[in-house]
């Protein structure tokens, strides 16, 4: 009898517990938990509205006419800069994913703390969750662009093409990692909200958008500009808009000379790279200490 019971023991898988993740691997294991999460997450924020996923494009539409209107035509910012309205509304497609990656993930964890303190499941997944979610709102931002582009007599090619991908790695990850690292601070510390949206306002103004890159190097000379674009921010929207604005001007390749900087791909790589050294950090950082996230919740 006894040996029977030892041996169905051993035909038995070992236990394990119930939240035990491999981190952000578990996220993509449990792509059911995630397509949910995202898709109730952008259905409450459009509930109980008229015009629904209308506004999604509605609201970046009136967005960009209203800077074009603003700083092209009212108080001619654009002067000396051809087509200024591309040039700032790329930035702005850009700076708004990372601002409510790192935002929204920062919240994720307090604002989801039903979820967390009833059911067993990876604690990364609800910052995933937001950066999809941002990335799902940028869309519409992209498409407007991407339409504006058009109108202005866009010329792409694949280098400015694949520069805006490396952009857009660039926002993804770093949106991502801060967001694990900061989610999980905010739980023991809920200051730290209000922290992100000092550095998402600061980001704004930090980067060469409502300004050209130019005048970061006449005015803090090459010293300044190369300090400049140690803001791996700056250095994303300028591979944005060397993927959108640069090919709607009469001279695409003078415009990259002049505006961009020499060394525009080999940053953008490093920044990549280091990057994914920050996501691993995060991961590191939020794998010891999820385990005290319920009890603090």
């Amino acid at each position: 009898m006894t040996t029977g019971l030892e041996t169905e023991r051993q035909q038995l898988p070992p236990l394990a517990p119930p939240a035990a993740t491999s981190g952000l691997l578990e996220v993509f294991r449990k792509r059911y938990l995630l397509r949910m999460l995202v898709h109730n997450t952008i259905q409450s924020r459009y509930q109980g509205t008229a015009l629904g996923w209308a506004w999604s494009y509605l609201q970046p539409a009136v967005r960009f006419l209203m800077f074009y209107f603003v700083f092209q035509i009212m108080i001619g910012r654009g002067a000396g800069v051809e087509n200024f309205a591309i040039h700032l509304f790329a930035g702005m497609v850009i700076v708004h994913f990372f601002t409510e990656t790192f935002g929204g993930g920062t919240q994720s964890l307090v604002q989801n703390r039903s979820l967390i303190t009833k059911l067993a499941m990876p604690k990364e997944l609800f910052p995933v969750a937001r950066m999809l979610v941002s990335l799902w709102h940028t869309g519409p931002m992209l498409v407007i662009l991407l339409v504006a582009c058009v109108l202005t007599g866009w010329r792409p090619d694949a280098v400015g093409l694949l520069a805006g991908l490396l952009g857009f790695g660039i926002v993804l990850v770093l949106g991502l990692a801060l967001a694990l690292i900061f989610s999980v601070a905010n739980v023991f510390f809920r200051d730290f909200s209000k922290v992100v949206q000092t550095l998402n306002q600061f980001v704004t103004f930090s980067v060469p958008m409502m300004y050209p890159f130019t005048m970061v190097q006449d005015r803090f000379g090459a010293t300044g500009a190369e300090i400049y674009l140690y803001n791996p921010m700056a250095e994303a929207v300028l591979l944005i808009q060397r993927c959108f604005w640069s090919g709607t001007t009469e001279e695409p390749g003078a415009t990259t000379v002049i505006h961009m900087p020499p060394d525009l791909w080999s940053r953008g790589l490093i920044m990549l790279a280091l990057s994914f050294v920050l996501l691993i950090i995060a991961q590191m950082t939020f794998t010891r200490l999820e385990k005290r996230v319920p009890e603090r919740l």
